[in-house]
């Protein structure tokens, strides 16, 4: 028993005794907010733990530092955590997210604060516990707790009087997919006897879950709609623009994306790689689409969040097209977008917030001629469009690069023509970024900023960004420090579905086609190639 053995466990539950510690401190003064910050700055440090005990030569289908007890003997449930290279830089990610909300929420928060901070900081433990799970019941688990907190903090803290509204309809977006994602596991484990996933992932690449292949479709659908909800992919989105609008802004970091995106690459992929490679076409356009919609609509958007909103939407639409091209590159560049998007929108979000603390309005139309009251924020604004936009050197050119690179490269059918229309998101999302900025901080100075008496970035501000601002440059110039450990996940995704594949084409073309051994050779060899 060392520390390796036990850090998964040490990482997920500390915010959870802290949430605790909180709810029973008396909300008075700041003591919350110190509170929640030194219990989010202590996950971090322990998150630091990963990167730096990891075994980067490890074999690319084995999970480090495990913990696997049992739980419950029938169901045979088990408390299983590990890391791979997959997880291991979303949970330091989410760590690294944490205290930053709370830095940004210093003032923006100012009643109710007790129920704020431990709610935030039981939403952080369910984040923690989807990415670390290896056992389907805990990861259910996690996955569930995480919609409670998220559902009150916007229903609690939302900006307007639509806020229960838009908690409500958040909830419910992810809350009915999610109980078809629960039976789907329920018939997973009828079929297997067991909801341990790296026993699961055996099963599924040596064919051995079920004969039935209707079954196994309808399972994989179930998991895979409550993970698109989850993203969202187009047109799953019905949900985002409300749900991002009201949610408060340490919230809303953590709101998208990250979640969804990483659940179709362990456990749709992983446990369904044929049928992940059978509905790829359709994903593949889903996610091409919804990168131009997002950046389209991003365009004739006056309130600010909303912009924000339908940006994200183009961002996590950016990664299904890259990790359902199913090349190394481009599931590289979709784990890659993942931390991007987690970064980015982060930072983004902020500075709306530190705008809204200042103006009190999203609306761009009240706004005008801030460049020389506000030097600091729009330098950060500039700087986090300039990333958002994929510039080279900064991190969103590496992830977009990889890619677009990845997709033009794929087997997929159509990959070519969807790509290539992706790709105009470039041009568009510089467009609704710099425009924005336009809008926001040139021209003439607006009513609202003459009234308003002007001050630039706080030292707790500069605190909160600049870890952001200076990741959007170390994550551009040293990728492969990131992408050591990202590389053997994606090796091992995209050999695992393409090999999945390329068994499954062979074994119906010699079923069907007994009488034309030529032309199952050549299927074969096809999905063959397409592996390589």
């Amino acid at each position: 028993m060392n520390l390796d053995h036990n850090i998964l466990t040490i990482i997920t539950f500390t915010p959870l005794v802290g949430a605790i510690v909180l709810a029973l401190l008396p909300d008075r003064d700041k003591l919350q907010q110190w509170g929640a910050l030194i219990v989010t700055l202590l996950t971090f440090f322990f998150t630091l733990h990963l990167p730096f005990h990891y075994d980067y030569s490890a074999p690319a289908d084995s999970f480090q530092f495990q913990q696997n007890l049992s739980w419950i003997t029938s169901p045979s449930i088990h408390y299983h955590v590990g890391a791979d290279g997959l997880s291991l830089w979303l949970v330091v990610l989410t760590g690294l997210l944490a205290p930053l909300g709370v830095l940004i929420s210093w003032r923006a928060i100012d009643n109710r604060r007790r129920l704020f901070y431990t709610l935030f900081l039981l939403q952080q433990v369910a984040m923690l516990g989807i990415f670390v799970s290896l056992d389907l019941f805990l990861y259910y688990a996690f996955w569930e707790l995480s919609l409670v907190p998220m559902a009150l903090l916007i229903a609690t803290f939302g900006r307007t009087e639509n806020r229960r509204r838009a908690a409500i309809k958040f909830f419910l977006y992810a809350f009915i997919p999610s109980a078809i994602l629960l039976v789907g596991m329920l018939w997973l484990y009828a079929r297997t006897s067991t909801f341990d996933f790296p026993q699961l992932a055996q099963l599924a690449a040596t064919h051995s879950i079920s004969s039935n292949q209707a079954a196994l479709w309808l399972a994989s659908l179930a998991f895979l709609v409550a993970f698109a909800v989850k993203v969202p992919v187009f047109p799953l989105h019905g949900w985002l623009s409300d749900a991002v609008s009201e949610a408060p802004t340490a919230a809303v970091m953590v709101i998208a994306g990250k979640l969804g995106l990483y659940s179709i690459l362990r456990f749709s992929f992983g446990i369904f790689p044929a049928q992940s490679h059978r509905i790829a076409p359709l994903m593949l356009a889903l996610g091409a689409i919804g990168i131009v919609y997002g950046a389209l609509i991003a365009l004739v958007q006056k309130d600010l969040k909303r912009l924000a909103a339908f940006a994200t939407l183009g961002h996590v639409s950016v990664v299904i097209l890259g990790i359902f091209a199913f090349t190394v590159s481009g599931i590289d560049g979709g784990i890659y977008q993942i931390l991007n998007e987690g970064i980015g929108g982060a930072a983004l979000f902020m500075l709306l917030g530190l705008l809204y603390e200042r103006y009190h309005t999203y609306d761009m139309r009240e706004y005008g001629g801030l460049a020389s009251r506000l030097p600091w924020i729009v330098t950060m604004f500039v700087l986090t469009a300039l990333s958002t936009a994929g510039l080279p050197m900064l991190n969103g050119f590496v992830g977009e690069f990889l890619v677009f690179s990845g997709a033009m490269q794929s087997a997929i059918a159509h990959h070519v023509g969807w790509t290539a229309f992706a790709t105009t998101s470039v041009i568009l999302t510089a467009s609704y970024m710099l425009w924005m900025i336009q809008r926001v901080f040139y021209g003439d100075l607006s009513r609202r900023a003459e009234r308003v008496i002007p001050y630039d970035l706080t030292s707790r501000e500069h605190l909160a960004l600049w870890p952001l601002v200076a990741l959007f440059l170390f994550m551009g110039i040293a990728s492969p420090v990131f992408m050591r450990a990202i590389d053997t996940a994606g090796s091992r995704i995209a050999a695992t579905v393409n090999h999945s594949q390329a068994v499954t084409v062979n074994f119906e073309a010699s079923s069907s086609s007994a009488t034309a051994p030529e032309t199952a050779t050549m299927t074969t060899s096809s999905a063959a190639k397409g592996a390589r």
